[in-house]
């Protein structure tokens, strides 16, 4: 009995440290990799000058995190170093520091970092592993990916592997070696959380997300497969704290090297455009445009004299596929889109009306930032008409009211009385231009649209509201 006992024991032992054995063995050792890739990462440092009473308001040391969207902080620091005022008594400018990373991708010298890194600087230095500081560049930066191409006097730098982002899978370790702090050429790993990821303002970056601790001064840096190829710069993270809580996003190589290689040789960057604003498609929208589930890109808004006008995509519109690749979230378009050349032609698989649709268009240029189109709408309209079943007194728009907001029909929202609309959140001014997949010519085909509504089913209705058009979904009761 007792020899049964022992060898159990020593059996379940074996077993035990065979497990742990197996577990060790499949964790990635970074060592190989860091000694290679970790030459080719530098340390970017930028000053601004900046007057001395702005610069008189910030405490040296202390990152400034002020102006950014909730949740995010931009990866750099800015230190305020005091100097003596001018004995002429003129105004004294001083220095802004700003620190960050980045990573050298030819021989002769070009870099890569973000854009808020070196935005605004007036002088760039680049600090090489071996210590050894050059003064870089700026080549040209694309603030809608938030990458910058910089330029240092170099040859046979040493010099990164550029790698495949779309071959990257969720799950898959990763490693980022950047300056958090300061702290040059620190290493840190974890693995990839998500790919595609969409963030707030940021329509044209299909984000990798990670749980590599990030912080302030990593920002630019790269982020390594366990092959040692860059798969992404750092960029972002969410934060409550203003430190790294888990959540880290970087651009994506297959994104950020098609942004250097325009920056490089046209010395700007140009994305395809529809020229439509488009909105997610969630449970209620889907069944309220007969779709089998959730899917797809919803078109609220088509930009006059666009490429989606002049091909024929309609308010309404949902896009299930471009080119055959199918757009699963409203985010796919834009990032599919923007990576396209203007002139080409795109194949569109639409649902219209309840019928799959195929349309052919040929993309636009993004305009610049600012020039897109903006309406804004308002003002006194004709005769009022009451839909008590919607519980709102609307009116028509006047022929300068639907020129100014560039519609054909729509009626305004005069009051908002208690009801479903109060329930649904809508408000005077706003405009409605469908209802129930119809479009509102006018105030009596809002009534008689609005008396047919069906009960305790999804109803889509398109509203427009400061210029800006949505589909919202309501369910009647009664």
């Amino acid at each position: 009995m007792l020899s049964l006992k022992s060898g159990l024991s020593a059996f379940l032992t074996l077993f035990l440290l065979g497990q742990a054995v197996t577990a060790h063995a499949e964790l990635p050792d970074f060592t190989t990799l860091v000694e290679a890739a970790a030459p080719a990462v530098v340390n970017i440092s930028t000053t601004q000058k900046v007057p001395d009473q702005v610069a008189g308001n910030s405490q040296s040391g202390i990152p400034d995190l002020e102006g950014l969207p909730p949740g995010f902080r931009e990866f750099f620091e800015r230190n305020m170093p005091q100097q003596p005022r001018s004995p002429q008594g003129r105004q004294q400018q001083r220095g802004a520091q700003s620190l960050g990373s980045g990573f050298i991708i030819s021989p002769d010298g070009y870099v890569l970092t973000n854009n808020h890194v070196v935005t605004g600087a007036d002088e760039i230095i680049v600090r090489l592993s071996d210590r050894s500081e050059l003064k870089a560049k700026l080549i040209g930066a694309d603030p809608r990916t938030d990458v910058a191409l910089l330029k240092v006097e170099g040859k046979n730098l040493p010099v990164v592997k550029i790698g495949k982002s779309e071959d990257l899978k969720v799950g898959a370790w990763v490693l980022a070696i950047g300056s958090p702090f300061g702290f040059d050429h620190s290493a840190t790993a974890g693995i990839v959380s998500a790919k595609g990821r969409s963030l707030p303002n940021e329509s044209y970056v299909p984000f990798i997300q990670t749980d590599v601790a990030i912080n302030p001064g990593n920002s630019g840096g790269p982020l390594f497969n366990l092959n040692g190829e860059v798969i992404g710069i750092n960029s972002q993270i969410f934060t409550r704290s203003g430190g790294f809580m888990g959540l880290s996003f970087a651009i994506p190589m297959d994104v950020a090297m098609d942004v250097a290689n325009q920056l490089r040789t046209e010395g700007k960057v140009s994305r395809g455009w529809l020229g439509v604003v488009i909105q997610e498609v969630n449970k209620d929208l889907a069944e309220s445009f007969g779709l089998d589930k959730p899917a797809g890109a919803l078109v609220a808004q088509v930009m006059e004299g666009g490429p989606a006008a002049k091909g024929g995509l309609q308010v309404g519109d949902v896009i299930l596929n471009l080119n055959d690749q199918p757009i699963i979230m409203s985010a796919d378009l834009p990032h599919l889109v923007g990576r396209m050349k203007a002139g080409s032609k795109a194949q569109l698989e639409v649902i219209r009306e309840g019928s799959r649709k195929k349309l052919e268009l040929t993309i636009g240029n993004l305009p610049a930032e600012g020039d897109e189109v903006a309406a804004n709408g308002g003002g006194d309209s004709a005769v009022e008409r009451n839909s008590n079943r919607m519980g709102v007194k609307v009116a028509e728009l006047s022929a300068d009211e639907r020129k100014a907001l560039d519609l054909k029909g729509g009626v305004v929202i005069k009051e908002v009385q208690d009801g479903p609309a109060a329930l649904i959140g809508l408000r005077p001014g706003d405009v409605i231009t469908h209802l129930n997949n119809q479009a509102i010519d006018s105030a009596k085909t809002f009534t008689q649209v609005a008396q047919a509504l069906p009960k305790n089913r999804s109803v889509s209705m398109r509203v427009l509201r400061e210029g800006r058009a949505s589909f919202i979904t309501f369910k009647l009761s009664e």
